[in-house]
């Protein structure tokens, strides 16, 4: 094994030769180009940035964030009319807080259209930072947009694109090599169904935000592809048609859409922000209905829903009826077959790839019918959520001791109550939430602005043990929301030109049993980050993050049950970004991580890269460039790092281990409305003979992905 010096030798050689021969390519395209303002690089930093606020808080690498940020990109290519921006066209967008909100339509209320951009200036929470974050996604006009469109204009005039993705693993795994049959026929589990290969397609035709429909297929690493069990092709499929303020429709979702209420106690399906360096994403902005567009084959609804407006009063009603993946047995009865069905666990992850997984694939139904009532106003909105959701046979979970509160009926009830109301400078916000013969939740909190440089926001939560969340997405420390109390509190202040200070600490506690946690346990989580800017190009910031919970001791007891110990993860981390023109840009970090856990050994970890991303008008070919080198003593003092990539696919992967990783994302714009993207990306470890385990297993010390992507606009 190399020495860490000759082992940094290496790497740096290589490093140096890999920037050697990217700022010649750079140069080369750069002397053929004239620079010139390029607003994407702000659209995508703020994509970048939110997405590691949702790994951060999730810690998921695989995640499909395209519903949460199609919206974003939408807006980025066709910028809300600030003039004739709604509340609920402001709220959309997903930038700005409620209280900007409402200073913004106050003032057009009381001194008229805006006349310029530059006027946002004289609004209350509209400092400089705020005005440039929002300008990729709005405009200034004084035209009359016209709000009730035709349906022959809906459909004539809008764009389409469609999207088709490869990916592949270039080394062998185990699940894809030889097997002979009968010992495939005695392990029937031990290889996978299909070939290495991941294929993704997506076509969607949109008309502003009026009118959107579009079909999603996706087949996954190791599922069959027109053969076997999957003999109509891809193995997952989704579909939408979804249409927006037509007369008093305000929403009207078919086929696979998401339905969001509240602060996400009651209902919420799909994704949603966590605790993270902008605190005040701390409040959900939810936004009723919506349409699925992702390949996350369990947070959607599939069936119908639709909202209509009446003025200030907003009723939505939304049903749901597909199949969904379920771990199954066979309980004998006195029933005429002697033997019913009956569920042991529902599966979430979307692989069929093996003869059990497959066997898990669509084997019960679940039925959802929900509505909500909502009053809303630009400064009070309350709304009344109920959810019944219902599965076609009898529900018989494994309940360990941690889980017996869990539910364990085939039939939940919800309902639930939340507001939000803006009085001078504060934004009170919260939900109550009840389980039908069970138990309840509550989230109440404040964003306030204190001064145009110090706004706060604090939160409190008390999640009973027996509360059972049918689908629900609150702020908690948990997985679930359950069995849970704590206190959040957080700032944000610019004390000084050029210098912004974020923070926050939450504490919280778990009256029951956890799974890996044999007693009533608690912890703490803060973070504190320092964002220095001194000029446009440049800006840069440091981080120190920690979490300290109780886990179950590592020690192997002979006798007796696991008693608790301290479980502390401390991270700390320098970011910089600098544009060196128009064209060119360089990002780097450094990140350490301490793990330490009582009576096991301390860990340590680093995490090490440096981009170069190219972008330019005038010649059709951008890329971004990483290098990167990491060392962790396991995957307990992991990092996580988001990776630019192919247009919506996301990358976040756990750096973890010994080694370097190098990828290169390119992008060619073939012609007007055709763009391909290409990914390669190595991963070298230096510690390792054999990369992972079971059927990913990878008999070497290397792992090679490449990507493939071409985008049609019409």
């Amino acid at each position: 094994m190399k020495s860490f010096f000759e082992h940094t030798r290496v790497i740096t050689r290589s490093f140096l030769k890999c920037i050697g021969i990217f700022l010649f390519v750079m140069f080369s395209l750069i002397s053929a180009s004239s620079f010139s303002q390029n607003r994407e690089d702000d659209k995508n930093k703020i994509i970048e940035k939110r997405i590691e606020y949702l790994v951060e808080d999730a810690e998921e690498s695989d995640a499909d964030y395209t519903t949460i940020f199609d919206q974003l990109s939408y807006f980025f290519d066709h910028p809300l009319n600030l003039n004739r921006a709604n509340l609920y066209d402001l709220e959309e967008l997903g930038i700005l807080t409620s209280i900007q909100i409402n200073n913004l339509l106050e003032h057009i209320e009381e001194n008229g259209k805006l006349m310029t951009l530059e006027e946002l200036q004289t609004i209350e929470g509209f400092d400089s930072e705020t005005i440039k974050l929002i300008l990729p996604f709005v405009k200034i006009s004084t035209n009359v947009d016209n709000a009730q469109l035709s349906l022959k204009e809906l459909l004539k005039n809008g764009e389409s694109q469609l999207f088709i993705r490869y990916q592949s693993t270039l080394e062998e795994k185990k699940g894809y090599s030889p097997i002979t049959d009968s010992a495939l026929l005695a392990s029937p589990n031990s290889r996978y169904k299909g070939n290495e290969d991941k294929i993704y397609t997506r076509y969607r035709y949109k008309y502003g935000r009026h009118l959107s429909f579009g079909v999603t297929a996706e087949k996954d690493a190791g599922e069959e592809f027109f053969t076997g069990t999957q003999k109509k092709g891809f193995d997952h499929y989704s579909a939408h048609l979804f249409i927006r303020n037509q007369g008093k429709i305000k929403q009207l979702g078919i086929g696979d859409y998401q339905a969001q209420f509240g602060q996400g106690l009651t209902y919420w399906s799909g994704r949603a922000f966590g605790k993270s360096a902008d605190i005040m994403l701390i409040k959900r902005s939810a936004q009723g209905l919506k349409p699925y567009t992702s390949v996350d084959e369990s947070r959607f609804l599939r069936g119908g829903g639709a909202a209509f407006q009446f003025g200030k009063i907003t009723a939505t009603a939304f049903y749901s009826y597909k199949n969904i993946d379920a771990n199954i047995n066979l309980i004998d009865t006195l029933s005429v077959d002697n033997e019913v069905l009956a569920v042991t666990s529902i599966q979430q992850t979307g692989l069929h790839r093996t003869f059990n997984e497959i066997e898990d694939k669509g084997a019960i139904t679940q039925q959802q019918i929900g509505g909500n009532l909502a009053y809303k106003t630009r400064k009070l909105s309350l709304g009344l959520t109920g959810i019944n959701s219902d599965i076609n046979t009898d529900f018989n979970p494994s309940l360990q001791t941690y889980s017996q509160f869990r539910n364990s009926e085939n039939n939940q009830t919800k309902i639930g109550a939340d507001y939000n109301w803006i009085f001078k400078n504060f934004n009170f916000f919260g939900e109550y939430s009840k389980s039908i013969d069970a138990g309840s939740a509550f989230v109440s909190g404040a964003l306030i602005t204190l001064d145009p440089r110090f706004s706060v926001a604090v939160l409190y939560r008390n999640y009973d043990r027996n509360f059972q969340p049918i689908s629900s997405a609150g702020i908690g420390e948990g997985s679930t929301n359950e069995n849970e109390k704590g206190m959040y509190m957080g700032f944000i202040a610019k004390p000084i030109k050029k210098f912004t200070l974020s923070a926050y600490y939450d504490q919280f506690t778990f009256p029951w049993l956890k799974f890996g946690i044999n007693a009533p346990s608690g912890g703490y989580q803060y973070l504190a980050q320092l964002t220095y800017k001194p000029s446009k190009k440049m800006e840069m910031y440091v981080r120190i993050r920690e979490r300290d919970k109780l886990e179950n001791t590592g020690v192997d007891l002979t006798e007796g049950i696991d008693y608790l110990v301290h479980e502390k993860q401390t991270n700390y981390r320098f970011h910089y970004s600098y544009k060196i023109s128009e064209s060119i840009k360089l990002k780097g970090r450094v990140e350490l991580v301490n793990y330490d856990k009582e009576e096991s050994p301390f860990e340590t970890g680093y995490l090490v890269y440096q981009d170069i991303i190219f972008k330019a008008k005038s010649t059709p070919i951008s890329f971004s460039f990483r290098y990167a080198i990491f060392d962790t003593e396991s995957f307990n003092s992991r990092i996580y790092a988001y990776e630019n990539d192919v247009l919506y696919a996301f990358s976040i992967p756990a750096y973890s281990n010994r080694g370097t990783k190098t990828y290169l994302t390119l992008r060619y714009k073939v012609m007007r409305g055709v763009d391909v993207w290409l990914r390669y990306a190595l991963t070298y470890y230096d510690n390792l003979d054999v990369i992972s385990s079971g059927l990913e297993e990878i008999q070497g010390n290397h792992k090679q992905e490449i990507k493939a992507q071409v985008r049609f606009k019409f």
